[in-house]
């Protein structure tokens, strides 16, 4: 019974005296910080018999020296997770394991607003326009060249911009002398009256309605004196003298041959066929 008494190492008397009980061994405090101490992972230093000591996982800490390794907050009393051999805090540990944003690259914690598109994930406030760097929000949005435009700077930057009132063209619109206009803004220069899908004839560089052209324009046939416009029938005009006919308007004064293609003889301001100038 005396031999349980004695130190394991030293053999020196234990009665009376503080010991630690090692593997079924009693062993004085001296020897024990000499031979028996665990290293701390933390600090490679020994753990005294006089220090806290905490473990996990096979491995020892002093107790000031058990913390986050990324925050270095004490976990001594704190909970913890541990991973890849380091210890962290329940907060460094959410960051580690969040997405990361695809515009700031900080985590995005859960519970916080966030935007998800194509694989990829933003904080609300990271989701923003290329162009004007405003947040996109609940708006709608386009691609172009993986960049991501709000609508309006989409509009500004990539829309074709119409001829006449110079905003972009978002649908529809129509091309007329390759340049692109809205439908609404493509008018008849006189009564203002749209011509996408009808007819309309263009003079002096402005365009016209046919029944504009008509009564404001075009000139009118010194034969039925209605107007040239050059549509359907009247697509070929004689001029003579100052004078303007149908084709098929200008024919002999006295026989009504038709002489837009013959040799005629002018007489007094009307035109006759030969055969007729003769017997004037």
């Amino acid at each position: 019974m005396a031999g349980r008494s004695n130190c394991f190492y030293c053999r020196e008397d234990l009665s009376g005296k503080k010991f630690v009980r090692k593997d079924e061994k009693q062993v004085c405090v001296r020897c024990f910080d000499k031979f028996c101490t665990n290293t701390c992972t933390e600090c490679r230093r020994p753990i005294s018999t006089d220090s806290k000591e905490l473990h996990h996982k096979g491995r020892y800490w002093h107790s000031d020296c058990f913390r986050c390794a990324k925050c270095y907050k004490n976990l001594a009393k704190e909970s913890f997770t541990s991973k890849d051999d380091r210890i962290l805090c329940g907060t460094c540990s959410s960051r580690e394991d969040a997405p990361r944003c695809h515009g700031c690259y900080k985590p995005i914690l859960a519970g916080t607003e966030n935007v998800e598109y194509k694989g990829n994930s933003w904080h609300d406030e990271c989701f923003i326009c290329y162009q004007c760097q405003k947040p996109i929000g609940s708006k709608s949005f386009i691609t172009k060249n993986n960049n991501i435009y709000c609508g309006p700077c989409h509009e500004k930057k990539f829309a074709k911009q119409c001829a006449c009132c110079k905003k972009p063209i978002t649908t529809g619109g129509v091309n007329y002398q390759d340049q692109p206009w809205h439908s609404e803004c493509f008018v008849c220069s006189s009564c203002r009256k749209p011509l996408a899908g009808t007819r309309f004839t263009s003079h002096e560089e402005k365009v016209y309605c046919v029944d504009c052209y008509k009564s404001t324009v075009a000139k009118k046939c010194s034969g039925c004196q209605n107007p040239i416009t050059g549509f359907g029938k009247a697509t070929n005009v004689v001029n003579y003298e100052g004078g303007s006919w149908h084709d098929y308007c200008f024919n002999c004064k006295k026989c009504s041959l038709n002489l837009a293609e013959k040799r005629f003889v002018a007489h007094n301001g009307d035109i006759y066929c030969s055969d007729c100038s003769k017997k004037l």
